[in-house]
Order: structure tokens, then C-alpha cells, then sequence
């Protein structure tokens, strides 16, 4: 079983959305659904590095986007990730530096090198912009796909 953990400041736009983007790719991928030997169970959460949103709903714009796209987001509310994650996840992925230097400091550093930003998987290293703050949920959602593609890809050929 691979688990990942992706995280954003507050767990209701970013991390959700990169949440359900990856459940929905692997129930749609043709390799995960045959019984092939070797082929990877994988889990996929969410979580907050602030405690600002936490019992929350997944923010409307998220939902709205989502929602076009066939996927339901009903029941998840947004939680705050623990020390205790870095240990029961694989993959702690984070959408912005700022993520990432929260992660480490919950976390108290990587010396497994589980942390990393979604976009890092598509060979650019860029961060994913907040659209708490920019407002454009289309832009993050084109982001979290094409972060979430090249991660289902890496997985995959880790484990053929």
C-alpha cells in the first residue's frame, strides 16, 4: 500500500482538490483496476499545516470545480496534519514552499525524503497558487491535474 498525504495551509482548496483529482485518476487508471501482480494499492489524504479552517468543509470554489468534473467532495472536512503523519504516510506533498517549510517544522525535518511539492513530479518546480487569495480555481485546478498525472506516472513506473 502506497500512502500519500497532500497538504496546504488550510485543507480546504489545494490539498482536497489534489485529494480527490488522484482518487479519481486511479479509479479511472486501467492499469490499478486489472489484478496484475505488483501494482500498487494506494491510499490518498489530506491535511492542513494550520489549525484556521479545521472541522471545515471543502471551500465552495473547490467543490463548484470539482463537481464539474464529476468528482464529490461530500463529508471531508478539513484536519490539521500531526508528527504522527510523517510516519504513516509515503508521500507528504505539500503545494508551496511555504507548505513545505510548515511540514518540516511539524514534522521535525525528512530524513526519509517523503516531502516534496506536487509540481516537483512534472520536472517543474514551481509552486501551486492559493485560490483563497487569487480566486482563480481553474488555473489550480489545470495545476493539481497536471501535478497529480505526473505523480500517478511516477508511481507507476516505480512499481513495474
Amino acid at each position: 500500500m502506497i500512502k500519500i498525504l497532500f497538504i496546504c495551509h488550510g485543507n480546504i482548496c489545494r490539498s482536497p482538490m489534489a485529494e480527490y483529482v488522484l482518487r479519481d485518476m486511479i479509479q479511472k487508471e486501467p492499469l490499478l483496476h486489472s489484478p496484475q501482480p505488483g501494482m500498487p494499492d494506494i491510499s490518498v489524504a489530506s491535511a492542513a499545516t494550520s489549525t484556521e479552517e479545521i472541522g471545515n468543509p471543502v471551500h465552495h470554489g473547490t467543490r463548484n470545480i470539482l463537481r464539474r468534473h464529476g468528482i464529490d467532495t461530500s463529508g471531508k472536512r478539513a484536519r490539521r496534519m500531526t508528527k504522527r503523519d510523517y510516519e504513516e504516510y509515503d508521500y507528504l506533498i505539500g503545494m508551496d514552499e511555504w507548505n513545505i517549510r510548515n511540514i518540516l517544522k511539524i514534522t521535525g525535518g525528512d530524513p526519509q525524503k517523503k516531502v516534496s511539492r506536487l509540481l516537483d513530479f512534472t520536472g517543474q518546480g514551481k509552486d501551486i497558487a492559493d485560490p483563497w487569495y487569487t480566486g482563480d480555481f481553474e488555473t489550480t485546478y489545470a495545476d493539481v491535474t497536471r501535478g497529480c498525472r505526473a505523480l500517478l506516472e511516477y508511481l507507476l513506473k516505480q512499481e513495474l
